[in-house]
């Protein structure tokens, strides 16, 4: 069984720090795709970063680039986001999903919540002004 489990959340102030982990069990990632996801109250769920299978491509969303860093550790089967300068605005449940599905190559497409087959539970992200 496909299991994705997130941590490493938690409340922080702006400008404050915070790295999430995406640990899979039941599944080995080093020929996956990995992305995060997250997703406010009330809004839909939008990509944040997506690594290929041995990190050399590598894409993040406009709101985020040059503050988040996605990373991954096959030898661990975990993937990482490391989340810099933290604005309110990024508060969200935060989600890993894995096994990018067949379709565009553009960043779009990969930050697509449609495209990927497994999902984590989430961990929440608080940011305070």
């Amino acid at each position: 069984q496909v299991q994705l489990m997130e941590s490493g959340g938690g409340s922080v102030q702006a400008g404050g720090s915070l790295r999430l982990s995406c640990a899979a069990s039941g599944y080995t990632i080093s020929s996956r795709w990995m992305a995060w996801f997250r997703q406010a109250q009330g809004k839909e769920r939008e990509g944040v970063a997506v690594i290929s299978t041995g990190g050399g491509i590598i894409a993040y969303a406009d709101s985020v680039k040059g503050r988040f860093i996605i990373s991954r550790d096959n030898r661990k089967n975990t993937v990482y986001l490391q989340m810099n300068s933290l604005k309110p605005e990024d508060t969200a449940m935060y989600y890993c999903a894995a096994d990018l599905l067949p379709g565009s190559m553009a960043v779009a497409g990969l930050l697509n919540p449609g495209r990927y087959n497994y999902w984590g539970q989430g961990t929440q992200v608080t940011v305070s002004s």
